[in-house]
């Protein structure tokens, strides 16, 4: 079983930036690979990030690319999400999420088996 706890959420003026960080509990945190999502009220659960188990790759929705940045420390079972540029679109609740088998990069919600609680994220105009 894996934990996941978010922080670093906030309320912040539009072009801020805020960074998220997921804590995840377990010896074998370093080899899952992990996932931020978001869900604004009203609307479907969608990708945002998600980096393979080593660190090396990443990949990105296009609403995101070039202003947010996902990493992760595998010593400190955590994984961040660099969230530059803010936009009011970018309100929502960001959920981490740990992919514990795959060795991939995932996109979709279904292929991960433990989410963390959420924390908001609230970008005023």
């Amino acid at each position: 079983q894996v934990q996941l706890e978010e922080s670093g959420g906030g309320l912040v003026q539009a072009g801020a930036s805020l960074r998220l960080s997921c804590v995840g509990s377990g010896r074998t945190f370093s080899s899952y690979a992990m996932g931020w999502f978001r869900q604004a009220p009203g609307k479907e659960r969608e990708f945002v990030a998600t980096v393979s188990w080593t660190g090396d790759s990443t990949y990105y929705a296009d609403f995101v690319k070039g202003r947010f940045t996902i990493s992760r420390v595998n010593a400190e079972n955590t994984v961040y999400l660099q969230m530059n540029s803010l936009k009011p679109e970018d309100t929502a609740v960001y959920y981490c999420a740990a992919n514990a088998f795959g060795r991939g990069l995932y996109t979709a919600w279904r292929n991960y088996d433990y989410w963390g609680q959420g924390t908001q994220v609230t970008v005023s105009s």
